[in-house]
């Protein structure tokens, strides 16, 4: 282990990150774990101070009170745990209700109560004082199921290393978003990684929104998003339209908080885009989609919206493409 760390107001901690890819393996040299759908947070524990910061460094404790209560209660009072906030439905994560919960500071009780929350963690990298980033992730684990004590609002991620052929099945009969496998050997690195991998079960990923439609019908606020991603020489590509997923209180929100953002030119670089009906904004709001594959002309296919990413730097949204 290395020297002490300092207090984590001066020692932010960068996450690591997995890569998408296509292959599909089953080694025990691998940990499987489930991938959440909800908002990464990194936990930091410094004496009475507690903070629950997502991955573009925003600080959520006020956010999910609940939550930054049981760190707080934790015998160990110095701690750096990695880890996945989200919103259970019927056994399932539902990043659709999570929504409910993001933005709003110091939730009332009665919003607690509809939409409780609890945060699935999966990584330690610093244990009592201790930076533990460099050692393996097959002795990181341990360490972390022995660090704290978990009940509702805080439980441990279990992972498979045996059986994951079984495992993959059940994720995908499950309705989860897929597994997150792990090199056992790895350390803890920040930002992307190829010793963290993604098996999606569906497809989705954040977008930029660059716009919306007029309604059509009874449909009150907007039609479709007009979505995004930044591509390689840093322009921001037209991806398509997004007309499902909103329910009514959605679209009015949502519509509220795009009308503040209006702008008379498109923010996309490339891209054929609708001319009739749309409205342009300038791209500050990341939103996720889910939907069933890429067209050859770049573009999604039964694409549906998920909900607003607040956690997610609108500049750092590029196409995932499988390695």
């Amino acid at each position: 282990m290395t020297a002490k760390a300092q207090p984590f107001e001066d020692d932010w901690m960068e996450p690591e990150l997995a890569t998408l890819t296509r292959e599909r393996f089953f080694d025990p040299e691998w940990f499987y774990e489930r991938k959440f759908d909800g908002e990464r947070c990194l936990a930091y524990r410094h004496g009475q101070s507690v903070r629950l910061m997502t991955r573009n460094r925003q600080d959520v404790s006020g956010t999910y009170p609940e939550i930054a209560a049981a760190l707080a209660a934790q015998a160990t009072r110095d701690f750096v745990v990695d880890g996945e906030v989200v919103a259970l439905q019927r056994g399932a994560t539902s990043f659709s209700r999570l929504q409910q919960r993001l933005g709003v500071h110091a939730p009332a009780e009665q919003l607690m109560r509809a939409v409780p929350v609890t945060y699935f963690i999966f990584d330690v990298l610093r244990a009592d004082g201790e930076d533990v980033r460099p050692l393996p992730l097959r002795e990181r684990k341990p360490l972390l199921r022995s660090l704290l004590s978990y009940d509702r609002a805080v439980r441990f991620t279990v992972h498979r290393s045996r059986n994951a052929r079984a495992y993959w099945a059940q994720a995908q009969s499950s309705g989860w978003e897929g597994l997150v496998v792990k090199r056992a050997e790895s350390r803890y690195v920040g930002g992307r990684s190829r010793d963290w991998l993604k098996f999606k079960a569906e497809n989705s990923q954040e977008f930029v929104i660059g716009g919306f439609t007029d309604p059509q019908g009874s449909r009150a606020g907007f039609g479709a998003l007009l979505i995004g991603y930044y591509d390689e020489a840093g322009q921001l590509a037209y991806a398509g339209k997004v007309g499902t997923g909103f329910d009514d209180a959605t679209l009015a929100s949502l519509h509220t908080a795009l009308a503040r953002l209006e702008q008379p030119q498109p923010p996309f670089d490339r891209g054929a885009l609708p001319r009739v009906g749309v409205h342009w904004v300038r791209p500050e709001l990341v939103g996720q989609v889910g939907f069933s594959e890429w067209t050859t002309a770049g573009q999604l296919r039964h694409p549906r919206y998920l909900g607003l990413r607040r956690d997610k730097d609108p500049a750092s949204v590029t196409r995932e493409r499988p390695s």
